[in-house]
């Protein structure tokens, strides 16, 4: 079974595998408020994660290995999360009355009504989201089902690097667990919001939107910061990893800004707009209040006031560790610069005190 919310749990490494990097966070609780006590980002050879799915599962236990060597943190267990494209969830109705084990059986009958894979490859969670509105007597439960090989690549992984599995989550719920960081910076006087997350990687950019907090809509679609390295990479003969250090650190010829990071700032921009207008025709809505960008693309100089205006939405970057304090191992400047990436590994993070 993978722990959806509702499970309780004791400390937990939220790592967040994504197809350039590794990211692992550790969060401690005082009170109200969150301390970052270690974090790490280490780069994963070109490859290793493709889309989403581990296909080198050695050289990602390896990068696992280091990255929880440079964080210095002493916890071994750890929330993992797979993508949205791999889950089925489905909310069903059942009896108010049953039980946990209950429920567990009754799915467990009754799941290949649900699910379009054989169940001895899949595995399955659900939670109970309260009573249903449609009939008082019944109850709606989210249903969430994963190939199981999707599940075990990831153990595997963690294993080689000495950690443990303890919690698998999905990756929209930890975006929308740490998305309850982001509402309060944003000019909401309680309203109910409609907030799209834009979170754009390295290969994949996904529009996740929360309405008054709840997941309602996600798509990916392949386009990443990847393509601006890879630019910078064929203009100026370097190489793939030197490329990808200029990106982050500069020191590119003057032509740079003009030649190649605006057309790529409009290529984003455009993708944006796309996957909202994709949103719009696809649900009720027909506006968001915000949109959020995340992912290590959404720091580039300039990109907040470009989306927001052409999308006519006030725009602005994540940064879940805003009201956090920050532990001695970790290096705050650093931590800043990383924030926007770091909202999936915050959110599986955030799983430790649910």
């Amino acid at each position: 079974m993978f722990g959806l919310p509702g499970k309780k749990s004791s400390a937990v490494l939220g790592v967040d595998v994504s197809s350039s990097s590794v990211k692992l966070l550790e969060l401690s609780k005082h009170g109200d408020r969150y301390k970052v006590e270690s974090y790490a980002v280490e780069p994963l050879p070109a490859n290793a994660v493709v889309e989403k799915n581990i296909t080198d599962v050695e050289a990602v236990g390896e990068v696992l290995k280091r990255v929880a060597s440079k964080s210095r943190t002493s916890v071994k267990q750890v929330a993992v999360a797979v993508s949205g494209s791999a889950v089925i969830t489905k909310v069903i109705q059942m009896d108010g009355g049953l039980n946990e084990f209950e429920m567990e059986d009754q799915i467990a009958l009754e799941a290949d009504q649900y699910i379009p894979y054989p169940l001895d490859e899949v595995a399955i969670d659900f939670e109970v989201q309260g009573p249903s509105e449609s009939n008082p007597d019944q109850v709606d439960v989210l249903l969430a089902a994963c190939r199981k090989e999707n599940v075990d690549i990831r153990e595997d992984a963690l294993e080689i690097a000495g950690l443990t599995t303890k919690i698998v989550d999905v990756e929209a719920y930890a975006l929308e667990r740490a998305y309850s960081l982001i509402e309060p910076q944003l000019d909401s006087q309680g309203e109910e919001l409609v907030v799209a997350i834009v979170d754009i990687g390295a290969t994949m950019t996904t529009l996740s939107v929360l309405a008054e907090g709840k997941t309602v809509y996600t798509r990916e679609q392949i386009f990443g910061g990847k393509q601006l390295t890879e630019e910078i990479q064929r203009r100026y003969g370097l190489s793939l990893e030197e490329a990808g250090l200029a990106k982050k650190q500069g020191g590119l010829p003057d032509d740079y800004n003009e030649e190649v990071l605006t057309p790529f700032r409009e290529a984003v921009v455009q993708q944006v707009a796309r996957a909202l207008q994709f949103f719009f025709g696809a649900s009720q809505y027909n506006a968001v209040d915000y949109v959020v960008l995340a992912g290590g693309t959404a720091s580039i100089q300039g990109l907040t006031e470009m989306v927001e205006e052409k999308t006519g939405t006030p725009t602005l970057v994540a940064n879940p560790f805003a009201n956090m304090a920050v532990g001695s191992r970790v290096n705050a400047s650093a931590l800043s610069n990383d924030a926007p990436s770091l909202m999936i590994a915050c959110g599986l993070a955030m799983r430790s005190f649910d």
